[in-house]
């Protein structure tokens, strides 16, 4: 650890030894971080006079070389946090470029490798633009020696975001064929590309150990018991049990030889299905922690392969389906996508990204009434779409002419960092409390306050243009239909009728209150099929009031408009339509001519795609529909 600071403070060993190497202190020697070490990092002085970066990382790299020498290649780090905006020295002979390659031919031979952190939020009026862009030069140097890597940042928590103080090491997932065909395979390469940190697994402890055992570990170990009853003081062996499934209300055996006969026998591999549109591939279908694939970096020919794949798919917007087991007797295959990552940097070849996507089973499809069924009223008029939009605007995180705020890889996780703080607090004393969360760590809890503040007049112009009332009659636990006019209709009467859950618990279509019943049935979400049931019932009714009619069909009629009511709600316009066709035919064979009358005169028609995305009628022929039987019925 050392620290720019002015010149009668320079403490560096090279200094004492050869000169030079100026206003650079060595504060602490390398050994393993301790309490005081994070004392150290607090209290880090600030220094008085312009530093050179360069010297400090001469300096950095020879204290690892004397303490390593050649081992631990690799794993010796050195991280440089500097505003790289005072002048360097030149060198006795040669450039500035030569002695930055120099020094990056030392450092990748010892096998050290570099993080440089540059941050300049307020950087003073001294700053000279000249030589922030030949530091800037200078750093890029390294990095493109490939043994350093470059971050920006401007804030505390974005530094704090960038200081990355566990490396995790890369190990694949798969190594094999990328099947194209079966006469043409590719070596590929598999790893996770992100993963969710989560917090460290803790573990019970036990305090039964004698205080004067030195050697106790504490540990707590539980071992489980297997009885046919509670009250049973036989203990059932291992060999005499077997595991259960349930299967509606029974219990199903079966044993682990069946189990074992039962598993997929798969083969390790990934084999190309095909390809499609990139549009095809929805994001919300990725499922779980992305993955990339490389290819073998020892195959020259692999390499250009997949260059060759990953460039045509870019240029023409399609992604690969690809089949992957990732083991040997694995127990599931995974069907994922392949999207191109055509690399920017020579030194880096062209790969892809692998996300697992959804088997039928996996998809959750939640249907919600269309936006254009509502009344007018009901929807924004031009001034409350504007104020909403730049609502919108104001809150982006990632405006174009800005820096992007809250970037992933340079925010640390809140939980996790939290949660060490309250570690460390422990650590020293077993009844230390939690502490207030810090200032900066609330930006990424909270919205920021000065966004805020700064924003005040949109954020009223938003509230001020969106009347909200109280709805008396809405509970807590209530469940929302749309109840309005037929087809078409977009008078003001329109309205949403609430059912309380608790207390429509209607599990039939009655033929005393049908349409309360029907909707208050589709309303219900404590099980899947009450829609199905519904619908059914509904259609059941009404067929028994046209073959039993014995006036207009009034009754009837309503219920008619009922279900398609919430044939549309619920997105089963199928449904609907082919019982209207199957009606219609009846009244015909019955020559029910007055019924079909009433029917036509409320203008029924068939669902059609403007209103549920799943009918096969389109709106043309969903009026056609009328027509066609009016010329029936006059004929």
């Amino acid at each position: 650890m050392f620290n720019a600071t002015s010149e009668e403070e320079t403490g560096n060993e090279l200094a004492r030894e050869i000169g030079g190497y100026e206003n650079v202190t060595v504060l602490r020697n390398i050994r393993v971080v301790d309490e005081l070490a994070a004392e150290h990092v607090k209290q880090l002085p600030r220094g008085t006079v312009a530093g050179d970066f360069l010297d400090a990382l001469i300096v950095g790299m020879d204290m690892l070389i004397k303490m390593y020498g050649n081992a631990h290649k690799g794993k010796k780090r050195m991280c440089l946090i500097t505003n790289a905006a005072c002048p360097t020295k030149d060198p006795f002979e040669g450039t500035k470029d030569d002695q930055v390659s120099t020094i990056a031919m030392k450092m990748a031979a010892e096998g050290i490798k570099m993080e440089s952190i540059v941050m300049r939020s307020n950087l003073s009026g001294d700053a000279h633009e000249r030589v922030i862009e030949e530091n800037d030069h200078l750093l890029t140097l390294f990095s493109s020696n490939a043994i350093a890597k470059t971050v920006n940042v401007d804030s505390p928590l974005s530094l704090l975001g960038s200081l990355k103080t566990r490396r995790v090491a890369p190990v694949t997932l798969f190594r094999g064929d990328l099947e194209i065909n079966p006469t043409m395979k590719i070596k590929v390469w598999v790893y996770k590309k992100v993963a969710e940190e989560r917090l460290p697994t803790l573990k019970m402890y036990s305090d039964k150990a004698p205080p004067t055992d030195k050697f106790a570990k504490h540990e707590v170990k539980v071992d489980y018991d297997y009885k046919v009853t509670a009250e049973s003081t036989e203990v059932i062996a291992p060999e005499e049990r077997i595991k259960g499934f349930r299967y509606g209300p029974q219990v199903i055996p079966i044993s682990p030889d069946q189990i074992e006969t039962l598993k997929f026998k798969t083969d390790k591999g990934m084999k190309l299905l095909g390809f499609t549109e990139a549009s095809n591939i929805l994001r919300h279908y990725y499922m779980k922690d992305v993955n990339i694939v490389v290819p073998d970096p020892s195959k020259e020919k692999s390499v250009l392969a997949v260059s060759a794949i990953a460039r045509e798919m870019k240029e023409t917007n399609k992604v690969a389906i690809v089949r992957c087991v990732w083991r040997n007797g694995q127990g599931n295959v995974v069907v994922g996508v392949l999207t191109p990552n055509v690399s920017e940097r020579d030194d880096t070849p062209d790969s892809f990204y692998f996300n697992v996507l959804p088997f039928a089973e996996d998809v959750r499809e939640f249907p919600f009434p269309s936006f254009n069924k509502l009344p007018s009223s009901w929807k924004p008029d031009e001034q409350q779409q504007a104020v909403a939009d730049n609502l919108v605007k104001m809150l982006d995180l990632a405006p174009s002419a800005e820096e992007e705020v809250l970037k992933p890889d340079l925010t640390p996780n809140p939980v996790l960092q939290r949660f060490y703080e309250y570690l460390e607090l422990k650590s020293k004393s077993t009844d230390a409390t939690l502490p207030p969360m810090d200032g900066t760590f609330k930006r990424l809890m909270e919205q920021d306050p000065e966004l805020s503040s700064n924003n005040k007049s949109i954020m009223d112009t938003f509230r001020g243009s969106f009347e909200v009332k109280e709805n008396p009659k809405l509970k807590k636990a209530s469940k929302r239909l749309l109840r309005d006019k037929p087809s078409g209709s977009d008078d003001e009467d329109n309205r949403m009728i609430t059912y309380d859950a608790k207390e429509n618990k209607i599990d039939i279509v009655g033929d005393a209150n049908p349409i309360q019943d029907f909707e208050a049935m589709i309303s219900r979400r404590d099980k899947t099929d009450w829609t199905e049931k519904a619908i059914t019932q509904m259609k059941n009714l009404i067929m028994k009031l046209v073959e039993n009619c014995t006036d207009e069909g009034d009754k009837a009629l309503e219920c008619v408009l009922a279900l398609r009511k919430g044939c549309v709600l619920e997105q089963e316009p199928k449904q609907f339509n082919e019982f209207l066709n199957h009606l219609f035919k009846l009244c015909q064979e019955r020559n029910l001519s007055h019924l079909l009358e009433h029917f036509m005169s409320k203008k029924i028609t068939l669902i059609p795609k403007s209103e549920a995305a799943d009918s096969d009628i389109v709106d043309e022929n969903a009026g056609d529909f009328i027509v066609k039987q009016e010329s029936m019925l006059e004929s």
